[in-house]
């Protein structure tokens, strides 16, 4: 499998990855997922899978990257580095290689929780740090409130052929500042909403094509892109290693123009970005509800 770097890290990982946000399949399809090359998995606290992640990589650990994310209640430093040793527990490892903040959290200091971050660094606990969900202007403040000997090497981030929001501001910034972007829901929320933005059907049309399997195309789209990795999720063995087919080629140009030319997409403002990353989780969903339905899904 291709890799890209991390960052500016020095640090290669795997451009397509596992991710396992509401994975329930047991770790024997991850194992199959290591075993066949593809060494980056992505859990969180709050995800429920940091166990079984442990279970998979048992006698792999030296194959295995693995990220995980701290929740936003967890930001202060007391609470911070009892959440880091939770998940090192959980994960049955001595090391996180890549600690995300879940999502930003404005009533704590980016100080207290990076600097924290950065002890942790020094203790050997975690190696590089990320940030996830945040906003151009959130990413900035983290790169300056984070130690200067351990900066922000990964934004993770909703990406996909059918929402691409982050393409007019957070791309063109990480792709300038060596920051790699991490692509979760890179498959979109489910197959019908690529469908129902494909009404031509060319992303079968262009697997039919190429030989490629339509979520191969839908995730390669994305790597295409020179600092973008991919972590879809799947439940199956059978489905993992269909997704890891999506790495090592390109489509090319002429066929990105044509699924750019024929698939509607959406593009969020910043009003959707703030309510998403600031309000509390009990009117978040409504909210969101809410300013979509005052202005065009697709554009």
């Amino acid at each position: 499998m291709l890799t890209k770097e991390l960052g500016q890290t020095g640090v290669r990982i795997p451009e397509v990855g596992m991710g396992t946000w509401n994975y329930h399949a047991g770790p024997v399809p991850l194992r199959r997922g290591l075993e066949a090359g593809a060494s980056f998995i992505d859990t969180a606290e709050s995800y429920g899978t940091e166990p079984t992640i442990g279970q998979a990589i048992q006698g792999l650990r030296h194959h295995a990257f693995i990220a995980t994310k701290v929740s936003p209640q967890n930001f202060r430093r007391t609470d911070l580095r009892r959440s880091v040793d939770s998940s090192l527990r959980r994960l049955g490892v001595e090391t996180i290689d890549l600690l995300q903040l879940h999502a930003p959290n404005p009533a704590v200091s980016l100080q207290e929780t990076l600097g924290a971050i950065g002890e942790l660094v020094e203790e050997g606990k975690i190696r590089f740090i990320g940030v996830s969900n945040f906003s151009v202007s959130q990413l900035m403040a983290a790169r300056q409130a984070a130690p200067d000997k351990h900066p922000i090497v990964s934004n993770q981030i909703r990406y996909s052929i059918v929402d691409r929001a982050i393409e007019k501001e957070m791309l063109p910034y990480c792709r300038a500042n060596g920051i790699t972007v991490i692509a979760y829901s890179p498959l979109a929320e489910s197959w019908n909403r690529i469908r129902e933005c494909d009404p031509q059907g060319s992303v079968a049309a262009m697997a039919y094509d190429t030989g490629k399997s339509p979520a191969q195309i839908v995730i390669n789209w994305c790597l295409c892109k020179d600092n973008v990795v991919a972590i879809p999720k799947a439940n199956s063995a059978e489905r993992i290693l269909e997704n890891f087919g999506a790495a090592g080629w390109r489509l090319s140009v002429d066929e990105i123009a044509r699924l750019d030319r024929a698939i509607r997409y959406r593009q969020r403002g910043r009003v959707y970005d703030l309510a998403r990353t600031c309000l509390p989780r009990p009117v978040r969903h409504l909210a969101l509800r809410v300013i979509q339905g005052l202005r065009p899904q697709l554009l």
